[in-house]
């Protein structure tokens, strides 16, 4: 790896000037990318153990996706829904099949999907269960991260998300995560309750799995109370965790689906909302919209890259490479003080570390990552999430899993 790095030094130092400092990104310049592995300007070949946070499942620039990319920007790409367009119908049977709904709403970003499902839940709750005007309240859990619009952040536990953006929206109830207990309480205490808004795993939280049989014991809940059960499957879905949808494992079909990242393949920012009809159909013209939903080069796209996820069989990949990571990581935590536990699903884990004796460790060993060609990122200070693109071979995950057992090495002492 080259040592001097003059290109990045000077892009670094353009963002730094030029752009708003509301991340802290590895100290590395990507300049292209292909299935697992990604370039820096210097020329340099890197793992990519992040997929920008589970956005490239597909790998990047999967030639499908790309291609259908070209054809469909180079016909048609934005006519707004004041008119109908030539591929949003075909995207709209194809997703509803392919996930078994009735209906979608397609958005743009994982935020504006969540927005929508928030309003979604509480006009129907008004229009269908007939709750009294502005009493609905919508239950999540702490630890949540399901964006950060205005609304969102009402509802987040994390200081750095919602200190000094107040007032907040309410009408949220913030519970425990992985408490069925804490959900039937408030069920049985609050009878203006609209939705269940849930992550199946709480990805930025550290790829925290709940116990088995807790999603389907709240969504039975849900339903014994007229209650929606509301999946945010932006970072789950898609194949990430071994399966097309993380709520697949116990069989729990969501009243409101929320999808994202990898519904464009990291292409294009595509989203979108699904639900049975008589949910949708509370949404009437001029109620809710978006200029760049549902536009003709998302709609190309989605259906190619949700095509790729099948043909290519890569929630099985998932699956079967996600047992190997967990087993060998497993062994590494096992002759190691650093490395605690890991955790997680198909190709969603994080490795917790020990940090007591130096709390910015998990930063340190993944700049050494970096060093030996794997980039990953921590989060929640002592936790390091690795979720490559799900195209990744087994020999190439055997490649990485030494190259992450070497670099704890290097740290313990």
């Amino acid at each position: 790896m080259k040592d001097n790095k003059p290109a990045s030094t000077a892009l670094m130092a353009l963002e730094n000037k030029y752009g708003a400092n509301n991340y802290h990104p590895l100290p590395v310049v990507l300049d292209r990318g292909e299935g697992v592995f990604v370039w820096d300007v210097e020329g340099n070949k890197y793992y990519d153990f992040l997929s920008a946070y589970s956005a490239v499942n597909q790998g990047h620039c999967h030639p499908k996706i790309i291609n259908t990319l070209v054809e469909q920007a180079k016909k048609l790409t934005l006519t707004s829904r004041a008119f109908y367009n030539s591929r949003l119908g075909e995207f709209e049977r194809f997703v509803t099949n392919y996930f078994g709904y009735e209906k979608v709403l397609p958005m743009n970003t994982g935020a504006e999907a969540v927005e929508t499902a928030l309003k979604l839940c509480r006009k129907w709750s008004y229009e269908k269960k007939e709750l009294a005007e502005n009493t609905a309240q919508i239950v999540v859990c702490e630890n949540n991260f399901h964006g950060r619009t205005t609304t969102i952040v009402s509802f987040s536990v994390d200081p750095d998300a919602y200190t000094n953006y107040g007032p907040f929206t309410p009408g949220f109830i913030v519970i425990p995560y992985n408490d069925v207990v804490a959900l039937e309480k408030v069920l049985n205490e609050n009878k203006n309750i609209a939705g269940f808004l849930v992550e199946p795993i709480q990805g930025e939280a550290g790829a925290y799995v709940p116990d088995d049989g807790y999603l389907s014991k709240c969504y039975e809940l849900c339903n014994q109370h007229n209650v929606l059960f509301i999946a945010d499957e932006v970072q789950t879905g898609i194949a990430r965790t071994g399966k097309l949808l993380a709520c697949d494992y116990e069989n729990v079909h969501p009243d409101i689906l929320i999808l994202g990242k990898a519904l464009s393949g990291g292409v294009y920012p595509v989203s979108a909302v699904l639900s049975s009809a008589e949910i949708m159909d509370v949404f009437h013209p001029g109620q809710h919209g978006s200029t760049f939903g549902g536009n003709p080069l998302a709609a190309a796209i989605a259906i190619s890259a949700l095509e790729v996820i099948k043909d290519e069989k890569l929630a099985e990949n998932a699956h079967a490479l996600g047992q190997i990571f967990r087993t060998e990581m497993r062994k590494v935590c096992d002759n190691s003080h650093l490395a605690s536990f890991v955790r997680g699903k198909g190709l969603l884990n994080a490795l917790v570390i020990n940090n007591e004796g130096h709390k910015n460790l998990a930063w340190d060993i993944c700049l050494k990552l970096l060093e030996n060609g794997l980039l990953a990122k921590p989060t929640h200070m002592n936790i390091i999430r690795f979720a490559p693109p799900l195209v990744i071979t087994k020999e190439q995950l055997l490649d990485c899993l030494g190259v992450i057992s070497r670099t704890i090495a290097e740290f313990e002492s």
